[in-house]
């Protein structure tokens, strides 16, 4: 695991890189190292051609899978080890999102999932026997993800335990943000379906603000983050009541590395 989130991490840095500078750089062996690309390549992630590594040709969400990947990852299993048994799970679209549904159906149990993210359908549809409810919609290409009053009609039927969202920013006296008007309206509507509504979101999102009110504080039981959100944002949280889980990233260990025809490189090694 730790050598894709290697792989990854340098991926965000420098978008294109040559599989020998990713076999030099990460002390692998070629051979391992298509492994791991394999992996990658069949989950959309990145593209492999001609010796060459990139995040071009990934779609959107697949992209930013890659960054942050190993704080959104350790949001991801936080926020599975409080899923009961037996629960519906509602989640919206984004990175955050697909990797809590990855590590929900690694954790075998027993839930049901329900989604109008297309991306999130097909990037676990291959993992294990799982109940998938795929919502219709207005289908958006980019994010692959299904929005407007169609989507929220599919859902007037259903119930969920807990829906869980993404955000594009957050604004202290108001609370989270998204810069995609049908997608609020989306969101809104789903969340009148579910027991309780929890926001899944690195604490760089924090630092930002969407054009358009996602969801208030009043009417959310939890956010997802780690221990970097900003201290006004925290109080903000606290102050209305809200559930904070906040995910203590472990320090890494940074290395340089600098090899012909490359800018030098930062990127942390884990073992």
């Amino acid at each position: 695991m730790y050598r894709l989130i290697n792989i990854l991490d340098i991926l965000s840095t420098h978008n294109t890189v040559k599989v020998s500078f990713l076999s030099e750089t990460l002390n692998v062996s070629r051979i391992t190292l298509r492994k791991e690309l394999n992996k990658l390549e069949k989950r959309g992630i990145i593209k492999c051609t001609r010796g060459h590594v990139s995040l071009d040709g990934a779609d959107i969400t697949s992209k930013r899978l890659a960054f942050n990947h190993l704080i959104k990852r350790k949001i991801a299993k936080v926020a599975v080890e409080t899923i009961e048994e037996g629960e519906t799970i509602m989640l919206e679209s984004g990175s955050c999102c697909a990797l809590f549904a990855e590590e929900l159906i690694l954790a075998r149990k027993n839930v049901t999932i329900i989604t109008n993210s297309m991306f999130i359908a097909n990037y676990v549809s291959n993992l294990s026997d799982i109940k998938i409810i795929l919502l219709g919609g207005c289908f958006q290409p980019d994010s692959q993800v299904l929005i407007g009053p169609m989507t929220t009609n599919c859902a007037e039927s259903i119930y969920s335990d807990k829906f869980f969202i993404g955000a594009d920013g957050f604004i202290p006296e108001q609370g989270f943000t998204c810069s995609d008007l049908l997608r609020v309206e989306t969101t809104i509507g789903l969340a009148k379906r579910a027991n309780k509504v929890f926001v899944l979101t690195e604490s760089a999102k924090f630092n930002r603000r969407g054009t358009c009110s996602l969801i208030h504080m009043d009417k959310l039981a939890g956010v997802f983050t780690d221990d970097s959100i900003p201290k006004e944002a925290e109080t903000a949280l606290i102050n209305n009541k809200v559930m904070l889980h906040k995910v203590f990233i472990s320090e890494e260990k940074i290395k340089w590395r600098q090899f012909p025809g490359h800018t030098p490189i930062l990127y942390t090694e884990k073992e």
